[in-house]
C-alpha cells in the first residue's frame, strides 16, 4: 500500500533532509477511534519509518474473540499515521503483516521522498483532533447526495465499500442492531467487560468517560450502547433522536486479517472526511459483533462482508475521550533491546 491519494494536485515539494517528526506522527495516530477506546496499538519508531503493532492485552475477549475489531482499530491508527506523515510533507509505503513469525506486527510504514501535501490531505490532517464519536441526537436534516458521495469515495480509496441504506434497509439494519444490543446486554460477561471500560478512575487515559456516553434514545430507534448500565433507562438522560437516521454500511470483499486492517483504514478515512465536512458520526458495531446478525448484512451477490455500521448526520459537538501517553504506546527501538 502506497501513499495517501487525493484529488488535488500537490504543491512543490518541501525539502527537509531530516525527515518527518515521527514521534509527532505517532502522537497523531493515537487519536484514532477504537472499540471502547481500548487503544490496542503500539508503535516502534525506526530510522526509516514506524512499525505498527497490535496490543493483544487490550483485546476485548467477550465482544471480539477473533480480534477483528482490534485489527480494525489498529487499521484506523495506521491510516492516521500514514496521513500524518503525508501532512508532514513526505510520501510513505505501507507493508501489511510483514513478518509471518510476528502476528502482532500489523504494518511497517516506510518514509520515502519529500513531497508537499495536497490541500485535501492537509484538511484531513486538520480534522484529526476534531474527530470524536458522537452519541447525541442529530438534526433531522438530510445529508446531501454530493456529501454522501465524498464519504463513499473515501472508503473506496482504501479498498472498501460504503453503502447508504435505503428506507427499507435502514429500518432492517436498525432492527437488527437493536436485536443485537439486547442479546449482548443479556450476557453477564458482556456487561462486566463494558463496566471495566467505563469504570471511573482518576487519571485514566483509556475507556469511555461519562461525558462521551450520550443519552438514551427515547424512541429506541438508534441503538446507543449502554456501557454497562444494567438498567439503561435509569441514571442516564433520555432524548429524542432523529427518527430517520442516515445509516451506512462499511464492507470489504473478504474477511481475513488484512481485510480487517484495511477496513480500519477505510473507516478512519471516512470519519475524517465526515469531520472535514462538518458531519457527526457514530460507529454502530453491535450488529457486526453478533456472528448470526453480521451474516445477515452480507451481500449475497458480491460476498462482501460488513465490517461496521455508521450513523451520519449533523449534530452538536461531541466530547473528546482520553488518550494514553506516548510512553505507554512506544516500544523501544531495536537497538535498545539488544
Amino acid at each position: 500500500m502506497n501513499d495517501i491519494g487525493t484529488h488535488a494536485t500537490p504543491r512543490r515539494a518541501r525539502r527537509n533532509s531530516t525527515g518527518p517528526d515521527l514521534t509527532a506522527c505517532v502522537r497523531a495516530a493515537t487519536a484514532a477511534p477504537s472499540l471502547h477506546n481500548s487503544q490496542p496499538w503500539r508503535f516502534r519508531i525506526g530510522p526509516r519509518g514506524v512499525d505498527v503493532h497490535a496490543d493483544p492485552r487490550r483485546q476485548l475477549d467477550v465482544l471480539d474473540p477473533a480480534g477483528r475489531e482490534l485489527l480494525i482499530s489498529v487499521g484506523a491508527a495506521l491510516f492516521t499515521l500514514r496521513l500524518a506523515i503525508r501532512g508532514a510533507g513526505y510520501l510513505s509505503h505501507t507493508t501489511l503483516l510483514p513478518d509471518p513469525t510476528d502476528p502482532d506486527l500489523v504494518a511497517r510504514v516506510t518514509v520515502r521522498r519529500a513531497m508537499a501535501p495536497t490541500p485535501a490531505a492537509e484538511a484531513l490532517v486538520a480534522a484529526i483532533p476534531h474527530r470524536h464519536t458522537n452519541r447525541w441526537p442529530f438534526a433531522r436534516s438530510v445529508v446531501p447526495a454530493d456529501v454522501v458521495e465524498r464519504l463513499v469515495d473515501a472508503a473506496r480509496r482504501e479498498g472498501a465499500t460504503l453503502t447508504v441504506a435505503g428506507a427499507v434497509s435502514r429500518n432492517a439494519i436498525l432492527s437488527l442492531s437493536q436485536e443485537a444490543d439486547r442479546a449482548l446486554r443479556a450476557k453477564g460477561r458482556y456487561r462486566a467487560e463494558l463496566a471495566r471500560w467505563t469504570s471511573p478512575h482518576r487519571g485514566r487515559r483509556d475507556g469511555v468517560p461519562s461525558t462521551a456516553i450520550g443519552p438514551w434514545d427515547a424512541m429506541e430507534i438508534v441503538p446507543i450502547r449502554d456501557f454497562g448500565l444494567l438498567q439503561p433507562h435509569r441514571g442516564r438522560a433520555v432524548a429524542q433522536f432523529e427518527p430517520y437516521p442516515t445509516i451506512m454500511v462499511l464492507a470489504t470483499d473478504g474477511d481475513t486479517r488484512p481485510h480487517w486492517v484495511n477496513a480500519g483504514q477505510a473507516l478512519q478515512r471516512v470519519l475524517l472526511t465526515a469531520t472535514w465536512l462538518n458531519l457527526a458520526t457514530t460507529p454502530i458495531s453491535q450488529p457486526v459483533e453478533m456472528p448470526a446478525i453480521r451474516r445477515m448484512l452480507t451481500d449475497s451477490r458480491t460476498g462482501s462482508r460488513a465490517q461496521m455500521v455508521l450513523r451520519v448526520g449533523y449534530g452538536r459537538p461531541a466530547a473528546a475521550t482520553p488518550r494514553r501517553s506516548l510512553t505507554e504506546v512506544l516500544l523501544p527501538a531495536d537497538d535498545e533491546e539488544s
